[in-house]
């Protein structure tokens, strides 16, 4: 009997000591198939959360080395760090819940129909919508304002298409905007027929219209913003790189991310205009937690969609059309010799292949005496085959995989065969730069990180077509796609110390997925859906993990 006592007195005293002499930690997770995405290690069972960060990765011998207010058995659920959407308009996703949604409109019958049944029973002054694509239509044709005239006479209607360079507005919106058949602004088309106006503008006469609509209110943006948030953590994103912002939505963003108010982290390139410009110069980089203000977005072009993208040669369907720069080759090199000189990173939409010369040409020329710029062309979509080697290490390609699955059915219509050997080249772009950063251009296309992985690695629509996959030698690895996705999107944004990976120091911002998207069968990528997502070693979404 007082052997027995003795033994556990003893076993007591030693679960004391061992107790003790664990580490005291806020998360372990373990039993899971977890992707570091680290530089040393690839692959790991177990990692340890504390105060907001990773401080030990490894297998299941990290439950007795640490003792954790909470502990995960994840039944070897998979774990990757948190989805970095590397090119998004995230203030737009919110902004567009509130206006008339024409995504997947297939015919303009059916986008007249979707705006009056958003205008009934309300009371408004002005009609927003964007979504519509005249390539889904039988009609391959840009709309004409004429029914929606007929419709509204007295309020004025603005329609963006899905790519947002180009609007459908109503007589009353030109009326107000001053927009006449004598009006021309640089950077765009007011487009006409039979000598007279369709209500069609391309890019930059757009903001002609945009000036006189009402503008959201504070209350409606944080709304938004709020709402973005909230489908960007249910889609496995703990961080978006928003391509394009004005000064007062940047400081917006962060009074409510320092209120607790707003988790998402926000890499946010500041909109080129000489207000922002002369601010951010003089006031430099602005750095948080959670904000990272420290490159400029620039339009060389438009859309290939609406035909703004600028071609070296005629488009195939448009005799002597060839686009429009919308910042002409003189004002992107003097920006880009400014910008080489302060501590911003230039960061600029290119879609077609004149103005992917063009943009690199110059950030060649201002970049000889800068050693890591990481300097990025937004889409580097159409390239001409000569132009792939101006990439390099100072200049990062942003691609979004998911706009060659949505183009494939037209692209060929617009460049002709010859200029495809060129366009959406992930895989060549990715051989020549050494790193490719992954996004969706969301509201553009749908937010899901999983059709952006779907598109990089099988380049098919949902349908599984092509068989072959669309312009399939510009596939990327299972591997490639997840780099793209997590830490080489942390490098374009020069944050892959503190993010990107599941590595110890940096951010615990990390999630868990119904399934191993590296390893399951192409058909059930689409399927895959977010357990749970994590900021800071803290759920900000699930649906199984309370």
């Amino acid at each position: 009997m007082k052997v027995n006592r003795l033994f556990i007195a003893f076993g007591l005293v030693v679960g004391i000591l061992l107790s003790s002499c664990q580490n005291k930690v806020d998360l372990i997770v373990h039993n899971a198939n977890v992707y570091t995405m680290g530089q040393n290690r690839l692959k790991a069972s177990a990692f340890v959360v504390d105060d907001g960060k990773f401080i030990d990765v490894g297998g299941e011998e990290l439950l007795e080395a640490y003792a954790a207010k909470k502990v995960l058995d994840l039944q070897e659920l998979p774990v990757y760090p948190g989805f970095i959407d590397s090119h998004c308009h995230f203030l737009s996703l919110g902004l567009n819940l509130g206006k008339v949604d024409l995504v997947g409109t297939k015919s303009f019958e059916e986008v007249l129909e979707r705006v009056e049944r958003f205008a009934s029973n309300k009371e408004l002054n002005a009609i927003s919508g964007r979504g519509w694509d005249q390539n889904d239509w039988e009609s391959k044709k840009l709309p004409n304002k004429e029914a929606l005239d007929a419709l509204f006479p007295d309020i004025p209607v603005a329609l963006r298409r899905i790519d947002g360079h180009a609007m459908l507005v109503n007589q009353k919106a030109l009326d107000l905007a001053g927009i006449t058949l004598e009006t021309e602004v640089a950077g765009g088309q007011i487009v006409k027929e039979n000598g007279k106006l369709t209500g069609v503008l391309i890019d930059t006469p757009m903001k002609l219209v945009t000036a006189i609509l009402p503008k959201p209110s504070v209350e409606e943006k944080i709304q938004a913003l709020q709402n973005a948030e909230e489908i960007g953590f249910a889609n496995g994103l703990t961080t978006v790189s928003e391509a394009g912002l004005d000064k007062d939505d940047i400081f917006l963003i962060d009074s409510l991310q320092k209120a607790g108010l707003l988790r998402m982290r926000v890499y946010a390139m500041v909109s080129n205009t000489p207000e922002n410009l002369e601010y951010f110069l003089k006031e430099g980089p602005y750095k948080t937690d959670k904000l990272n203000v420290r490159s400029f977005k620039v339009y060389a072009d438009g859309a290939l969609g609406s035909r703004g993208a600028a071609l070296k040669e005629a488009y195939s369907d448009l005799e002597n059309h060839t686009g429009a720069f919308i910042t002409p080759k003189d004002s992107l090199e003097a920006l880009a010799y400014k910008l080489a000189a302060s501590p911003f990173q230039m960061n600029t939409h290119a879609i077609g292949d004149a103005a992917n010369q063009v943009v690199l040409e110059a950030y060649s020329k201002a970049l000889v005496f800068s050693d890591d710029p990481r300097w990025r062309v937004e889409h580097a979509q159409i390239i001409d085959t000569t132009d792939i080697e101006l990439f390099n290490r100072k200049i990062l390609p942003s691609v979004q995989p998911t706009h060659a699955t949505s183009d494939m059915y037209w692209a060929e219509d617009r460049l002709g065969k010859d200029r495809l050997n060129g366009a959406y080249a992930n895989k060549a772009l990715l051989e020549q730069s050494g790193r490719l950063a992954l996004g969706t251009d969301f509201p553009v296309e749908e937010v899901s990180p999983f059709k952006t992985f779907y598109a990089a690695v099988a380049r098919k629509d949902s349908n599984a077509f092509p068989e072959e996959g669309y312009l399939p030698e510009n596939k990327l690895t299972e591997l490639e796609a997840l780099r793209g996705m997590t830490i080489w999107g942390a490098y374009a944004n020069f944050e892959e110390k503190e993010k990107g990976s599941i590595e110890a120091g940096k951010v615990a911002d990390f999630i868990i997925l119904d399934r191993d998207i590296a390893k399951v069968n192409e058909k059930r990528i689409l399927k895959t859906r977010v357990v749970a997502t994590f900021v800071d070693g803290q759920i900000v979404y699930s649906n199984r993990i309370n």
